[in-house]
């Protein structure tokens, strides 16, 4: 354990690298990730900048960990309901739910686009964001594994990929049109599971 991961573990620690990633998550949704600079985070925490470097590494480490909370906070919980549903159907239906709410709101509209902006131009957090996605695409091939048994392992691959791509896709969809209703492509979903 390194002093930088040693002082992060104490609770006193711990709440002081929280509000600089809650302190860069606001900055984030305000102004997008150019609002998110190391003197903006230290001024708005009254703090001096040697913390960035302490908790985060520096203001890229810091990026990652705001990216981090910002899909905890839009994605995760729509990947968490869908791995805990009992079936296909509930978890078609949980998708149906919950997906129009990931970006429920300017803030949380503001969030995922600079989530995927950042994505695609920043090398490191495409890098995060891959892993992310891998992560749940295995997540869901292991929960179709319960679910699923006799379903052969590239089926249950390829349904945690289009599930993963449809997540994706109405995530991306819902940032260029807010006002687009996502049950039709999520009913047409429901349609092609419940067919096979």
């Amino acid at each position: 354990m390194t002093h930088e991961d040693h002082r992060a573990s104490t609770p006193r620690g711990r709440a002081r690298r929280d509000q600089l990633v809650r302190i860069g998550l606001d900055l984030l949704a305000e102004g997008g990730w150019p609002a998110v600079t190391a003197r903006a985070v230290t001024d708005r925490a009254r703090t001096r900048p040697g913390l960035l470097h302490h908790y985060f590494n520096g203001l890229p480490g810091l990026h990652l960990a705001v990216a981090q909370r910002a899909s905890e906070l839009i994605i995760d919980p729509v990947v968490d309901a869908l791995l805990a549903a009992p079936d296909t159907p509930a978890a078609l239906r949980t998708l149906r739910d919950l997906v129009p709410g990931m970006v429920d709101g300017e803030r949380n509209l503001r969030l995922a686009a600079e989530l995927l902006v950042r994505a695609l131009r920043d090398p490191r957090m495409g890098a995060e964001r891959r892993d992310w996605s891998r992560s749940v695409r295995a997540r869901i091939a292991a929960r179709l594994g319960h679910l699923c048994p006799d379903w052969p392992i590239d089926r249950r691959e390829g349904t945690a990929m289009l599930f993963t791509a449809v997540l994706d896709g109405l995530l991306l969809q819902l940032i260029l049109d807010p006002d687009l209703p996502a049950d039709p492509a999520l009913h047409a979903t429901e349609a092609l599971v419940a067919g096979s």
